[in-house]
């Protein structure tokens, strides 16, 4: 896969702001954040003189001019180059309340307009850098460098070299560079990168394998059949690109009408200005006019609650990418979740053992576990840890033999211990019962264990359900979700099992990248619909969909940079909290915006009225913004009892633990 990445076709189009950043990406963000604190300082400053020195207004003055003139001018300025194309957006808006300030007098009010837009500037704007984040992340996946066969022998080749028919060999622990067809050896191969399968896929002969992919057992032969942009993991990276770059905007109400504000502002002034009976009264009303109109509790009334929502957020361990996606939370109706280390633990672990009669549990794992203590199969390493847990003591067995894709032979003293798939041990001619059921249709992976011949029974292997799984689809119903669907790489009996624990209302089993694509795309044309996974093979979904939200604490790089939000934590709960912070940022954006308008306006016509004077204008203005404020911190609190639970759950941990140390 070639690294010379072409990422340029990638647009930032989710964001509507482009003040200070225009297109410059995290670089110009910091730049803007280290603008911002540097001129937040000196306002800052200010007040401290003020207390200290409220008789020498010189340092205050000062400190306050410098502040504010840091933070605005280049709000100004990008006002003003709008203003030159013929734009008027909420830059303008700003502005006005900026110039009104400073023609005030009032610099300190100047400066902590600005500082809160410039925050509210980095927080919004979406940078095109997390898609070339995240192919980055999938050349890592496969390595530079293959081994390849030439006439008997191992050269090593760059991978960019390698062409359709090439025969390369991959040994165990390598990555797959390629997709290909196996034409000699074994293994066992890791593809939950691509299929998203909690339990690696035993691979012969014939076999195709896809880039990315982990070599786990064997050492295999490999005939190239993809190279670069044509293998899966390459089509993933496309799949990205196309739908970062296919994302619409979501265009902010008040920004439809802010082009009619300042005009209209302006006419009243000079409206109130012709109806004043004599000159004194009309620069009354003018000034109460604009001082009132100054919009400052309209401008804070989006961005003092979003800073408040994502305060919130990040306490809860949800990082929000693009802000816009939080107001999005709230109006989705369906939910495609992916299954392995999303709605599971992505671990596979022993569910059940079923000794046959006179052999007990204690004892079927302690056969099983001898024979596979020297394997490093997922399902080797899920019965190991079972015994290691239950303090069962192994012997050293004296030979140990792997058969890939079957199972496991030991030698301990007299004893023979088998330990694979009910086909292979019957191909030996030992004697198993007729299975009355089928365990894998319960959505377990089995394995069954017989000594010198003798069956013993089976242990069956689960990648088990998150806990808060079957909580979380009945909390976002109450949410109001119509739909909850998921999507997997698995077998169709493990798919199975899982919808019908979780009453999910679809699944679609075996699939592939671009199969959960087309699954979201589908749904897509009734509804809002939000993604959620945790894996390579979720990226392109993730990105496909009207809301990505990636397993952030387990999941990749990739499906991070993909996803509109990371959940920082492995607790599924976090996803109705976040519709339920999305819901209130709303109705306190609808608050604020209502009180803010209602200064405005009432103050206007009172103003009109020559029964608002300059200084209660700016006595009221001052109070809808701290009104407004203090309105939108209410959100902070939000999701409080959620962590209030986990504190209280790990302080009885840290008890448990200091008593038993004790």
């Amino acid at each position: 896969m070639s690294e010379n990445v072409n990422t340029e076709n990638v647009q930032d189009n989710n964001s509507n702001v482009d003040l200070l950043t225009d297109g410059h990406g995290h670089e110009r963000s910091m730049a803007t954040l280290s603008l911002a604190i540097f001129g937040g300082i000196f306002i800052l400053n200010s007040y401290i003189l003020l207390y200290l020195l409220p008789k020498q207004p010189y340092p205050f003055f000062f400190s306050a001019l410098i502040g504010s003139l840091i933070l605005a001018v280049p709000i100004i300025f990008t006002s003003a180059k709008e203003l030159l194309k013929g734009k008027v957006t909420m830059n303008s808006l700003v502005a006005l309340a900026v110039v009104s300030a400073f023609s005030s007098g009032n610099f300190q009010e100047a400066g902590i307009i600005s500082f809160f837009l410039m925050l509210t500037i980095i927080i919004e704007t979406k940078t095109a850098s997390g898609a070339q984040r995240s192919i980055e992340e999938l050349i890592k996946l496969t390595p530079p460098i293959a081994c390849q066969i030439i006439n008997g022998e191992e050269i090593e080749v760059d991978v960019l070299e390698l062409k359709i028919g090439d025969i390369i060999r991959v040994r165990p622990g390598d990555n797959f560079p390629i997709d290909g067809k196996i034409i000699k050896g074994e293994s066992t191969v890791n593809q939950a990168s691509i299929t998203g399968e909690s339990i690696p896929v035993d691979k012969v002969a014939g076999d195709d394998i896809f880039a990315g992919t982990q070599n786990l057992t064997g050492s295999v032969d490999i005939e190239v059949t993809k190279v670069g942009q044509d293998t899966t993991l390459g089509q993933v990276k496309d799949m990205i690109l196309a739908a970062e770059s296919s994302k619409s905007p979501i265009v902010r109400v008040i920004d439809n009408y802010i082009a009619y504000y300042t005009p209209t502002i302006l006419m009243i002034a000079g409206l109130a200005y012709f109806l004043s009976s004599n000159n004194e009264e009309a620069i009354q009303k003018v000034i109460s006019v604009l001082v009132i109109a100054c919009p400052c509790a309209i401008v804070l009334a989006t961005p003092s609650a979003t800073v408040a929502a994502v305060a919130a957020a990040a306490r809860l361990g949800i990082f929000i990418k693009n802000i816009s996606h939080l107001e999005l939370a709230s109006k989705i109706r369906t939910f495609v979740f992916d299954k392995t280390g999303t709605l599971t633990d992505g671990i596979l672990s022993v569910a059940k053992l079923q000794g046959v009669e006179g052999v007990s549990p204690a004892q079927l794992l302690k056969a099983g576990a001898t024979a596979e203590a020297h394997s490093n199969h997922p399902t080797a390493m899920a019965i190991s840890k079972l015994a290691a847990e239950a303090g069962i003591k192994l012997p050293e067995v004296d030979k140990f033999e792997e058969v890939h894709g079957k199972g496991v032979i030991a030698y301990d003293g007299d004893d023979v211990i088998r330990v694979g798939r009910y086909k292979w041990l019957k191909s030996l001619g030992l004697e198993l019962p007729e299975e009355e059921h089928d365990p894998e249709a319960e959505g377990m992976s089995v394995v069954h264990v017989t000594v010198n011949g003798k069956n013993l029974g089976w242990i069956g292997m689960k990648d088990k359900l998150r806990k808060e799984s079957g909580h979380i689809i009945d909390d976002l119903r109450l949410q109001g979700v119509k739909h909850c669907a998921m999507v997997t790489g698995d077998r169709h009996s493990v798919a199975v099992n899982v919808a019908d624990k979780l009453s999910l209302d679809h699944y679609e089993s075996e699939c592939l990248p671009e199969t959960k694509v087309a699954y979201v795309e589908k749904v897509k044309e009734n509804s809002l619909v939000a993604v959620v996974g945790d894996g390579v093979n979720d990226a392109p979904a993730l990105a496909a969909g009207d809301l990505g939200i990636a397993m952030g604490a387990i999941g990749s790089d990739i499906a991070i940079n993909s996803a509109s939000i990371a959940l920082m934590t492995n607790d599924l709960r976090r996803i109705p909290m976040l519709m339920t912070l999305s819901k209130k940022s709303k109705i306190i954006i609808n608050q604020n915006l209502f009180i803010g308008m209602l200064c405005v306006f009432g103050g206007i016509i009172l103003a009109m009225f020559n029964i608002l004077n300059p200084i209660m204008a700016a006595v009221i203005h001052t109070i809808s913004t701290v009104v407004v404020i203090f309105n939108s911190a209410r959100l902070v609190r939000t999701g409080e009892e959620l962590t209030f639970e986990e504190n209280l759950k790990q302080k009885e941990k840290t008890d448990e633990d200091e008593e038993v140390e004790q």
